[in-house]
């Protein structure tokens, strides 16, 4: 039987954080088996997966029952310190460790209008123009596509024809069959997308259109739920994405994003290819056929 989505997420309220760092620190935990940590496994007496948590308090310097409190979503009064020993109790990587403290320390700082339309600087966006040779765009939280340029649109797809709602990665890459065409390695598009959301609930938590778009991604695909589950958080800011477009073929494009400065919650993401690879002929080519080009990939 499927895994049924929170109510609380399907109805678009804000994400519970206390459960949110309950449900963060108990994946971890199970991921760990004691052979990782140095402790002796004393296999079929185990009645847990992974680490119990008097082995992970006494590994991280605490005691049992502060560290119960901690993963039963109480994270007031916890030190950095702390965390940074539960951290590497837990093995965590720096995005993951980030996450963890923007779960139990969240900022003391005025909200923001989280839920406001997101803007993209008018010099960022002639920069993007100027970029006539290169796929970019910047997109924002909750995956949100912002602001392209014609490369994009030949190599992605005309994003100017969708509303501005669908206008976002986590709906494409879930919900329209031709992105699962497009991107030859599909399921890594899907993780690294759902754990830049998992970040993004991290840092606004009371955001209600991301919760929304968790909720309405739960309901509508099986894969999204199963994804979301894990809890898995990192940031990809560079890498290798393989695409099988319709005009031109299989494409190897470098990727690299580079936070905005002034909006950390935004990143211009650029992609090239090796110079004289059989992808940069393709892309030269595609830049050549203009906007026909853009109609390759459907999105309407």
């Amino acid at each position: 039987m499927d895994e049924q989505p929170d109510a609380a997420v399907t109805a678009g309220r804000p994400l519970d954080r206390r459960a949110e760092l309950s449900e963060f620190l108990r994946s971890r935990r199970a991921r760990l088996k004691p052979e990782d940590v140095g402790l002796p496994d004393f296999g079929r007496h185990r009645r847990v997966p992974g680490l119990r948590r008097e082995e992970l308090a006494q590994l991280a310097g605490v005691s049992v029952a502060y560290y119960t409190r901690l993963e039963q979503g109480n994270g007031r009064n916890v030190s950095a310190e702390v965390l940074g020993s539960i951290a590497r109790a837990l093995r965590l990587t720096d995005a993951e460790h980030a996450h963890l403290t923007h779960l139990a320390k969240p900022k003391a700082h005025k909200k923001k209008p989280v839920a406001r339309q997101q803007h993209v600087r008018a010099t960022l966006r002639q920069l993007l123009d100027a970029m006539d040779a290169v796929p970019a765009y910047v997109v924002g939280r909750r995956s949100e596509i912002l602001a392209w340029n014609r490369m994009a649109a030949a190599v992605f797809g005309d994003w100017s024809v969708l509303p501005a709602a669908e206008r976002n990665w986590a709906r494409l890459v879930f919900l329209r069959p031709e992105y699962r065409d497009l991107f030859v390695d599909w399921e890594q598009k899907a993780i690294d997308i759902v754990c830049g959301l998992r970040m993004d609930a991290g840092c606004h938590p009371d955001d209600p259109r991301l919760s929304a778009l968790v909720g309405e991604l739960s309901v509508k695909s099986e894969e999204f739920r199963r994804l979301w589950a894990t809890h898995d958080v990192k940031e990809q800011n560079h890498g290798v994405k393989r695409l099988h477009h319709p005009l031109v073929g299989d494409l190897s494009l470098n990727f690299e994003g580079f936070r905005v400065t002034g909006d950390t919650d935004q990143a211009l993401v650029t992609y090239h290819a090796e110079p004289g690879s059989p992808s940069a002929e393709s892309l030269r080519l595609l830049a050549s056929w203009g906007t026909d080009a853009t109609r390759a990939v459907p999105t309407a």
